[in-house]
């Protein structure tokens, strides 16, 4: 199984410095929030690292309330940080290779880059908890890092990037888009597609 590098905070740290210089990553995340339903009282952030995510769609939809879900203390720590004093935000500490429970009812559900660290089978079995949160017509936004269709793509994508193949994040368990937009097919959802795509960020949604 790949080690799984989130708990560590210089990892974590290494990231949220480049996250900003992520090329194209505003523009996915642009389409994300583009695709909010317009009512939008309550939405969970899967995986939301240092809240980056949940502060656009906050700010796209400020009478939302927010939970805010990482298993990593550096992540949550600065999620915390970011929502000091906003009591529409809370911020919990939960593993996504854990069932997530009954977090109440939702109008979206969002993630950025966070779904691809687990297991295929997990994958498709989050997506189908995700469904029974989301109230009838709420949306499934996945921004999410898939797998290149070859090898050599895949490179490109890590040239692209500035980094070594061999520094490549073996926590990354990269799965095509046709595969996962099937899982949400197969799971009942409606209106599947992917809206937004970059190399190997794309915007999977999908509408309960």
């Amino acid at each position: 199984m790949p080690k799984n590098r989130w708990s560590d905070p210089d990892h974590a740290l290494g990231y949220l410095g480049r996250a900003d210089k992520i090329p194209h990553r505003g523009e996915g995340e642009a389409m994300l929030v583009s695709l909010l339903p317009a009512r939008t009282d309550r939405v969970l952030d899967l995986g939301c690292g240092d809240g980056r995510l949940l502060a656009l769609v906050k700010a796209a939809r400020p009478e939302a309330r927010g939970v805010a879900l990482d298993s990593s203390p550096t992540m949550l720590g600065a999620a915390r940080s970011r929502f000091a004093g906003d009591e529409s935000v809370e911020v919990l500490d939960h593993d996504l290779d854990q069932a997530l429970g009954d977090l109440g009812t939702f109008d979206a559900v969002v993630s950025s880059f966070a779904i691809h660290h687990l297991d295929d089978a997990r994958k498709r079995s989050l997506a189908g908890e995700v469904k029974g949160l989301l109230r009838r017509g709420g949306a499934f936004l996945n921004l999410e890092h898939v797998a290149s269709p070859s090898e050599s793509l895949h490179h490109q994508f890590l040239a692209a990037l500035s980094i070594d193949p061999q520094d490549d994040d073996p926590s990354n368990r990269l799965a095509p888009v046709e595969l996962q937009l099937s899982w949400l097919r197969d799971l009942g959802y409606n209106d599947v597609d992917c809206l937004w795509k970059w190399r190997e960020m794309a915007l999977l949604a999908a509408v309960a």
